[in-house]
């Protein structure tokens, strides 16, 4: 039999694609008198077809690319595709906001601001993103004293 459709043959035993299969070249005659699934099993046990690995994508590239990024590099104008908020994730964007404002809220407190309750209020807003920023705090701070 022809060695393409052995190989064809080859590639259902193996459950892979016919490029995954090689077949030992010093073999080729015996391999060529292969006829059914059952003579290329046994060619399978004898070592003389086998299934190889297939070939990855390397991550090489990327890992350099990571590197450069890290130090600060090709994060210019020109790589930037979108808005600023759009590049920052809305998740990190929500929790540096909400952390900002717990801070102020506690040197608020610390400075003796505002009274314990009020806080306590304030925080509940903050958690409700109901203020922009430390600016709106400051006005409801006047606002309710």
């Amino acid at each position: 039999m022809e060695l393409q459709k052995i190989k064809r043959l080859a590639a259902t035993v193996l459950k892979t694609g016919e490029r995954n299969v090689w077949m030992n070249p010093d073999e080729t005659k015996r391999i060529s008198e292969a006829l059914t699934k059952e003579d290329v099993r046994q060619l399978i046990t004898e070592k003389l077809i086998k299934k190889t690995k297939t070939q990855g994508h390397s991550r090489g590239k990327a890992r350099i690319l990571k590197a450069k990024k890290k130090k600060g590099r090709k994060r210019g104008y020109g790589k930037r595709r979108g808005t600023k908020k759009t590049r920052m994730d809305k998740k990190a964007q929500w929790i540096s906001m909400v952390r900002g404002q717990r801070r102020y809220l506690r040197e608020l407190r610390e400075k003796k601001s505002i009274s314990k309750e009020m806080y306590t209020r304030i925080y509940t807003l903050i958690k409700g993103g109901y203020f922009k920023g430390k600016r709106q705090i400051e006005l409801f701070v006047k606002e309710n004293k």
